[in-house]
């Protein structure tokens, strides 16, 4: 019997969105985000349905919240209210303990969730995860400062590090180095039905950024970033980036991964994997920068790029990009493209 149900589990699991597609998706013929299979708005907010209207503590304040996750237990929920200003300026690190769930109630009733903001401009990360499959859903984030400029700070919002942690329909803008970052070889981790923005410090700016952890990226919205998705490209680290919306103004390549120079580690390593499928990439710069090679692959289908090919993807190898397309008019990519040595070659 638990054999049995193991295998139920297993099957279930290899089903989900969540898991890495096959290629044998490519023969989808939908293109872009339009075809958002999630039943969520992308970019959650009015017509998201998981919204939580109360949970184990309600909180209104910075001091409530601070003591609600001292004391919160695996399975609980902290529920901030429509309305509720949190100041945690001068907070750093704040850890939100194992299994416990942040909660607001963006998207219901026009409620643009409450406000949870720091105007502190020294380095810091804000948050922090303190254990296993943490939630944080319908609330807005707001960092001090979310301009190009390179000034002193390094300001974050949030860092993951352990398994199965989930962001789910927020507002995170003006966290100048990162608005998430994972690491610490998570896996299982979701980020979705966000709107994502103003994250876009000189060499630094990511909406997301993955180390040697696995994250799925499904259903965001992303504007002002200096790259929405960012890798090291170590071993270990891949993503998916799905069903997402890309408006018109990233100020380098919209997804990046980095390869074995920029690490300076001797290897031409850019990750193990990225599925980068139906997306809508909006503007001229760069769609996807694979600055090395995926040593599992990466493969790059029915996106819809607003500029041609040769400006849209680059990689230095493993790499397969076909069924997109490209240009207002939704030009179909004539054939597949497999990229050796940096360059793209028809096959």
């Amino acid at each position: 019997m638990m054999k049995l149900m193991g295998i139920l589990v297993l099957a279930a699991l290899c089903s989900c969105i969540w898991c890495r597609p096959s290629s044998a998706q490519g023969a989808d013929e939908t293109f872009g985000c339009e075809g958002n299979p999630t039943g969520d708005p992308i970019g959650g907010g009015e017509g998201y349905r998981d919204i939580k209207t109360t949970g184990d503590f309600t909180v209104t304040t910075g001091e409530e919240f601070l003591d609600a996750l001292k004391n919160a237990q695996p399975g609980q929920v902290i529920f901030i209210p429509d309305g509720a200003e949190i100041d945690l300026t001068g907070e750093r690190n704040v850890a939100i303990p194992e299994g416990v769930t942040i909660a607001g109630t963006r998207g219901l009733n026009g409620s643009l969730g409450a406000r949870i903001f720091t105007t502190l401009r020294e380095s810091h990360t804000l948050f922090k995860t303190g254990g296993d499959e943490v939630r944080v859903t319908g609330l807005r984030f707001e960092g001090s400062f979310g301009g190009t400029e390179k000034v002193a700070d390094h300001c974050g919002f949030l860092s993951i590090t352990h398994w199965g942690c989930e962001v789910d329909n927020c507002e995170i803008y003006n966290f100048n180095t990162s608005c998430i970052s994972v690491g610490g070889a998570a896996i299982k981790v979701r980020v979705h039905h966000n709107h994502i923005h103003h994250s876009q410090r000189s060499g630094y700016g990511y909406g997301v950024v993955v180390g040697a952890a696995s994250v799925y990226i499904i259903a965001n919205k992303f504007e002002y970033c200096r790259h929405h998705v960012a890798a090291g490209g170590a071993p270990g680290g891949n993503y998916e980036v799905s069903w997402r919306l890309i408006m018109p103004n990233c100020t380098s390549s919209c997804l990046d991964m980095h390869g074995g120079r920029d690490r300076g580690d001797n290897t031409d390593i850019a990750g193990d994997w990225m599925d980068v499928h139906h997306n809508t990439f909006q503007g001229t710069t760069r769609a996807v920068g694979i600055r090395g090679t995926p040593s599992q692959g990466a493969e790059i289908y029915n996106n819809w790029f607003y500029d041609e090919p040769k400006k849209t993807l680059y990689s230095v190898g493993n790499t397969r990009a076909y069924s997109n397309v490209y240009g207002p008019e939704k030009t179909p990519q004539e054939k597949p493209l497999k990229f050796v040595d940096a360059k793209p070659i028809e096959y």
